[in-house]
């Protein structure tokens, strides 16, 4: 006679049933991820046309202004004042900030890539922050390392696959072999 040993595997196991808690927890993780992935799109869109309400129609990126001088040029101040005036209109400075808007918006918005897009747009929010060091009403803290720390959470929490494309995005071959890109 042979015993059998019964074993729990993810398999075998069914899932716990989802709370109310963790349901409105997920949806409002979305609801962060929707409205900041905005955010960005919505600067490169500004940037790209010169809607009229950071970038007026005249310096508008399809009219030959550039994304970076304004704000680099005049708003720089702080230790690294020099540096962010040095990069101000550089089209490598365009093209990298354009494209970084554009890519984090989206894929904040689409739900995602969500590790990349935490990553680039932590950073993005780090880089302008120190274009105006110190802040304007602290000694050291304000919303870009905040808005930073919430965009580790969701990528963290899995944002993207509440009322986004995250979970479709992790079964392609290629987010499969290179996790990093979930």
């Amino acid at each position: 006679m042979t015993a059998t040993i019964e074993r729990n595997t993810a398999a075998t196991i069914a899932p716990a049933a989802e709370t109310p808690r963790e349901r409105a927890t997920r949806y409002v993780f979305a609801g962060i991820r929707i409205a900041l992935g905005w955010t960005f799109l919505w600067a490169f869109l500004d940037k790209v046309f010169g809607l009229g309400f950071a970038t007026e129609a005249k310096n508008a990126w399809i009219e030959g202004g550039s994304p970076t001088k304004g704000f680099l040029t005049f708003g720089a101040a702080g230790p690294f004042k020099g540096l962010y005036n040095d990069i101000a209109g550089a089209a490598w400075a365009d093209w990298l900030f354009m494209i970084g808007l554009a890519g984090i918006g989206v894929a904040l918005l689409l739900g995602i890539g969500m590790r990349v897009a935490a990553v680039a747009g932590g950073l993005l929010y780090v880089l302008m922050w120190t274009v105006v060091l110190p802040p304007e009403n602290n000694p050291f803290m304000d919303d870009h390392l905040i808005s930073a720390a919430i965009l580790a959470a969701l990528a963290l929490v899995g944002a993207g696959d509440t009322l986004g494309l995250g979970r479709t995005w992790a079964k392609l071959p290629l987010v499969q072999r290179f996790p990093w890109l979930r």
